[in-house]
């Protein structure tokens, strides 16, 4: 026998459609809902002036915003708001109370919110024994997991012997259930009573099952607990024995103390493991004994070592703005970089550390930066100094089987600054050298991989550290000496020297007041002007960096502090004469007049890795038999670009007016100035061919002009690199004009706009464009070419 209602099948027309997000509405059950979507608003007003039905249905994606009716679930509840309170003109608190489930038969509008013509479902009522079982299995389940839960008074069971209507009963308690949205759904799309029942029975299995393993993992929790208070207790009274008896020693104190700093250190599961083993078999060694002192040593650095504490991060893109600027000047690149990390660590908190390579000339503020970068995160800074590090054990540690074993430097470094995510310089990464005793910078891979130093693993400790959250900050002066393995996991950040102007800046933003501090003077008693700051870097100093023109300033101001103790004055303004006075003379002169005022003399331009230089390049010629020789410390590609260069020479002799003969009858000699320093590359190629043709038709080289570029036998120019350093180089030594290959045409827009400004360039393709510029008389050339077309005309 079967009871229903009679709602079955009516409809309601224009029913106002409530799209729920992430939940399911039940029939005989009280919700509230936040509302803050404009179409949900404009149902809320509707709703205000006649407080009639609405429907609450389920959408299938709770991202979307504004759901179409095809994005919804076609089954809902009819409901009516019982109470609504505003909170502004965007949010809506309501609380609704549900009626019928209805299944929707057509959408009638979808704006200002959606309707629907709806079909009310009604509720059957059989009398079946089957269902009569399924509805008693299922408040006994319930009950089961009343108990399991804390939270749930005991109450509801009470409240659920009272509910009468099997079909209420089952909403009240899938309602409250822990399930997904469509395992809900399926129950409140469900007709039958008798499969509802066995579905909610089976929604509600689950969450039992799912509260049992919990409690059963929360009872041997609870075990484990009672074992260690009770150990603890056992071990109090043994300490309180042994007192008595006059047998209490200090080691038995010391362990327990280790033991607590183990605890406090919270050490991951592998550690603690290790870390328990070890302290088990130290009760078990006599202190005496060496063995108690090496695994006495080994658990104190696992107590000692940072395992989560961590300093936490200033990630203001404003504040690392203002710091960095204060610290140094330019440098926009690098700051550019940290400003990033700034701002990808706002939105993703648990992202990595960068790993960078810091590359330029000495004294260009490199590892002064790294200081600067942990002021900015408000982090811990530490640096350590690889250059000339030869043994792997400096960075991975030496094996605990070695006596005086101890961690490497990485490891050492963590511990002394306390923190898992410190700033982490390594200084001279660039001068790792390797021996017998193993290769540093290979020891280095796992340590400089973002994939892999989560797990860095010390042959000291031999436990995995966490590295992710350090910011490492390598510093090189060039990367040819870094193994590529190595330098592929890093992020190459290049830093070139700097021009007079940013030197200027430079001294008087930082060098100047510094220096005048450091020596016990205030800033009114030195004064130092623009045209004195650049005297001193064009005449006393000449490098890439800052670090020489600082030693200047502080002799400086280490003489006016000799005038103010003696009282010869009470301040000083520093003018050219006084620094002739107290820094001697001028340690640097022009020289290019002097260098090129007669021919077989070019200018060209290198790269170092201590930044860009000049280079004169001479030639002279002898009596003799044809041979070159090759003088000032050169290297082999060197030499190569020397002999391409005399013999590209030989083959367009008969152009430029030589004798074809003369070649076999004298002896070239071209020298590179500053013997004593190492020189190679293919760079000087174009200039060595300048250089012999200025020689052989005895026209000068213009004393303005420096250049560079690979030459080819076919009489080609090609590019080469480090065109930055090298035209700062020629702007320092006072070049005017600078010649480049027409390929390293896209490299000028790395060159500071005023150096630009104060050079000339030319962009050359093959020999005869470089000769066209750099000789002085280029007509003289023209002249031998005609005279020789005559001649060979004329015989012919």
């Amino acid at each position: 026998m079967t009871d229903s209602n009679d709602k079955t099948g009516q409809r309601i027309e224009n029913l106002p459609i409530l799209p729920l997000r992430n939940s399911v509405f039940f029939p005989g059950t009280i919700m509230p809902i936040i509302v803050g979507r404009p179409k949900t608003i404009a149902l809320l007003k509707a709703l205000e002036k006649d407080a009639g039905l609405l429907g609450v249905v389920t959408q299938h994606d709770k991202h979307v915003d504004d759901p179409l009716p095809e994005q919804l679930y076609y089954v809902g509840t009819t409901a009516r708001i019982i109470k609504l309170t505003r909170e502004n003109d965007q949010t809506y608190h309501i609380v609704v109370q549900g009626y019928d489930r209805f299944r929707i038969s057509q959408f009638r509008g979808v704006s200002p919110f959606l309707t629907a013509d709806v079909d009310l479902i009604g509720e059957e009522n059989p009398t079946d024994i089957e269902i009569d079982v399924l509805t008693t299995n299922l408040k006994r389940t319930a009950s089961e997991v009343v108990h399991l839960v804390p939270e749930i008074p005991d109450t509801a069971i009470e409240m659920l012997d009272q509910v009468q209507e099997r079909w209420q009963l089952i909403n009240i308690i899938v309602s409250n259930l822990n399930a997904d949205v469509d395992d809900k759904m399926t129950v409140l799309e469900t007709y039958d009573l008798k499969t509802r029942l066995k579905k909610t029975i089976a929604l509600l299995q689950q969450q039992l099952e799912v509260l049992r393993i919990s409690d059963r993992i929360n009872s041997e929790i609870k075990g484990e607990m009672s074992k260690s208070q009770k150990d603890f207790i056992l071990r109090q009274q043994l300490k309180a024995i042994k007192r008595e008896l006059g047998e209490l020693d200090e080691d038995f104190d010391g362990l327990e103390e280790l033991e607590e700093r183990l605890l406090k250190a919270q050490l991951p599961s592998q550690a603690r493991k290790v870390a328990d083993k070890e302290l088990a078999r130290l009760r078990t060694i006599q202190p005496s004994s060496p063995e108690y002192t090496v695994a006495r040593t080994y658990l104190d650095w696992l107590a000692d070592l940072p395992w989560v504490t961590q300093t936490e991060d200033n990630l203001s893109t404003g504040n690392a703005r203002q710091v960095l600027d204060r610290d140094h000047y330019d440098l926009v690149q690098v700051k550019r970089r940290i400003l990033e990390y700034l701002a990808v660590r706002q939105l993703k908190r648990d992202m990595k550390g960068p790993i960078l390579c810091l590359v330029g000339p000495p004294g260009v503020g490199k590892t002064s930066l790294g200081q600067s970068i942990a002021d900015a995160l408000g982090r811990k800074f530490i640096r350590i100094s690889l250059g000339g590090v030869r043994d792997e054990a400096e960075i991975r540690g030496h094996r605990r089987t070695y006596i005086g074993a101890m961690p490497g430097k990485i490891i050492q470094s963590m511990k002394r600054t306390g923190t898992v995510n410190p700033v982490f310089v390594l200084d001279e990464i660039d001068k790792l050298s390797a021996d017998w005793r193993g290769d540093p910078a290979s020891a280095c891979l796992e340590l400089l991989d973002p994939e892999q130093n989560h797990s860095f693993m010390d042959h000291y400790l031999d436990v995995p550290y966490d590295l992710s959250k350090v910011m490492f900050i390598a510093t090189a002066n060039a990367t040819d000496t870094i193994p590529p393995p190595l330098l592929d996991r890093m992020e190459v950040i290049e830093i070139p020297g700097y021009v007079q102007e940013e030197k200027v800046e430079i001294a008087k933003q930082h060098l100047i007041p510094k220096q005048i501090r450091e020596h016990g003077l205030k800033l009114a008693q030195v004064k130092l002007s623009d045209d004195v700051v650049m005297h001193l870097i064009n005449h006393y100093t000449r490098e890439a960096g800052v670090r020489n023109l600082e030693r200047q300033v502080a002799t400086l101001c280490r003489s006016v502090a000799v005038g103010v103790v003696e009282g010869r004055f009470k301040r000083a303004t520093v003018t050219k004469k006084l620094v002739s006075d107290w820094l001697g003379p001028e340690k640097f002169v022009p020289e290019m007049k002097d260098r090129l005022g007669q021919p077989g003399v070019a200018t060209g331009l290198a790269w170092t890795r201590y930044g860009g230089e000049i280079l004169f390049i001479e030639a002279t010629r002898m009596r003799g038999s044809g041979k070159v020789r090759l003088t000032g410390q050169l290297g082999d590609v060197m030499k190569e670009s020397a002999e391409i260069a005399l013999s590209t020479l030989r083959t367009r002799a008969a152009e430029f007016g030589i004798p074809e003969d003369e070649f076999d009858k004298t002896d070239v000699h071209v020298h590179i100035p500053a013997g004593a320093i190492p020189k190679d590359g293919p760079s000087a190629g174009v200039t060595m061919f300048t250089a012999l043709v200025s020689l052989f038709i005895g026209e000068r080289v213009r004393d303005d002009l420096a250049m560079t570029g690979e030459l080819t036998l076919r009489g080609l120019v090609l590019p080469v690199g480090g065109i930055k350093d090298k035209v700062l180089a020629a702007r320092r030594s006072g070049i005017e004009q600078i010649l480049l290959p027409e390929r390293n045409r896209k490299d000028l827009a790395d060159v500071p706009e005023n150096a630009r400004k104060d050079l000339t360039f030319h962009f050359v393709e093959t020999i005869d464009d470089v000769l066209r510029l750099a000789l002085v008389d280029p007509k003289k050339l023209s002249a031998k070419r005609k005279r020789r077309s005559k001649a060979v005309t004329a015989s012919a």
